[in-house]
């Protein structure tokens, strides 16, 4: 199961980018592109047990897909409907040159706006 690599990844990533080890992350999210090979289910269940005693412990975990985008030489940018047929929706050309559909991004990050250890917020 990659998704526990990839979920322990996004966890790293987000605490190194916290302003302190005490911040609380509420919510993170991601974008993960339809031809990444990652099951949303399989990842939201990995991110849990990654972020088990770390900021991240009770952060919600939001995942937006993103479609597959082919680049027609005829009609230019394309969505495709799904993986199985790599056609031009509009004319039906093979397409081969896939511009979207494949990220793995983490989108933002919302934190805690209480001061955690005393400090003043």
């Amino acid at each position: 199961m990659h998704e526990l690599s990839v979920a322990h990844a996004v966890v790293s990533t987000v605490i190194g980018a916290l302003p302190s080890p005490d911040t609380r992350v509420l919510q993170v999210r991601l974008r993960i592109g339809e031809l990444s090979g990652l099951v949303p289910q399989a990842l939201e269940f990995a991110y849990d047990v990654a972020a088990q005693g770390t900021p991240l412990a009770d952060a919600a975990l939001v995942i937006e897909r993103s479609p597959i985008v082919v680049d027609c030489p005829t009609c230019g940018r394309q969505e495709l409907a799904s993986a199985r047929d790599f056609r031009c929706p509009a004319c039906s050309v093979p397409c081969g040159n896939v511009v979207g559909g494949k990220e793995l991004e983490i989108i933002d990050i919302t934190l805690d706006d209480v001061l955690v250890g005393g400090g003043v917020a």
